[in-house]
C-alpha cells in the first residue's frame, strides 16, 4: 500500500510543477511578477501560497522517513521565487524515487512521533493513514485552489493528471 500510495504522492507533486510552471507563463502573459503568488492565501488564516508547497513537499518526503526510518533531505523554508518552489518539488519527487517497495517493510507497526505531538505517538499505519494522506492533499489542493482562483488555467485533469486508462 505505502509505495503505491507514494507513487500518487510523486504523481501529485508532478502535477503541482506543471501548475507552477502555468502560473510562471501566465503572469508572463499579463505582465506581471511570479513573485506575486508567493504571498497569496484563500484566508486570512490560511499559510501564504509558498508555504504551502512547502508544506506538500514536506508532508510527503517527511511521511516516507517516518514510515521507513530512513533519513529526509533537510530543506530551508527559503523559497522566493516560482523557479525555487518548483526545484523543492522536484527534489523531494526525486528523494521519493529512492524508495522501493521493501523500504516500506515494517511500516504498519513503527512507532511515529513529532515534537508537537506533546510525547504522544501512532503506528505508521495510523500516522499515515489519519495525518500523512490528508494533509499532504489539503495543502495540494491548496496550491491547486489559490492559482486556480488567481486566473491560472487550470481545471481538474489538470489537478488529476494521466490516468491508468486501458482499453477493455
Amino acid at each position: 500500500m505505502y509505495f503505491e500510495m507514494f507513487g500518487q504522492f510523486k504523481k501529485t507533486l508532478t502535477q503541482m510543477d506543471t501548475w507552477l510552471e502555468m502560473a510562471a507563463e501566465h503572469a508572463k502573459a499579463r505582465a506581471f511578477d511570479p513573485k506575486n503568488y508567493l504571498t497569496l492565501r484563500l484566508a486570512p488564516d490560511q499559510f501564504p501560497f509558498s508555504r504551502q508547497v512547502q508544506i506538500a513537499c514536506d508532508t510527503a518526503k517527511l511521511a516516507a522517513s517516518r514510515v521507513t526510518g530512513k533519513d529526509a533531505p533537510s530543506q530551508p523554508d527559503t523559497e522566493a521565487t516560482i523557479e525555487e518552489l518548483r526545484a523543492r518539488v522536484a527534489s523531494v519527487i526525486k528523494y521519493l524515487d529512492g524508495f522501493n517497495a521493501k523500504d516500506f517493510d515494517g511500516a504498519d507497526t513503527r512507532v511515529v512521533g513529532q515534537p508537537r505531538w506533546e510525547g504522544k505517538i501512532m503506528t505508521g499505519a495510523d500516522y499515515f493513514r489519519e495525518h500523512a494522506i490528508p494533509n499532504f492533499f489539503f495543502h495540494s489542493t491548496l496550491v491547486y485552489e489559490i492559482l486556480r482562483h488567481s486566473g491560472v488555467a487550470l481545471g481538474k485533469k489538470s489537478f488529476l493528471g494521466t490516468l491508468s486508462l486501458r482499453a477493455q
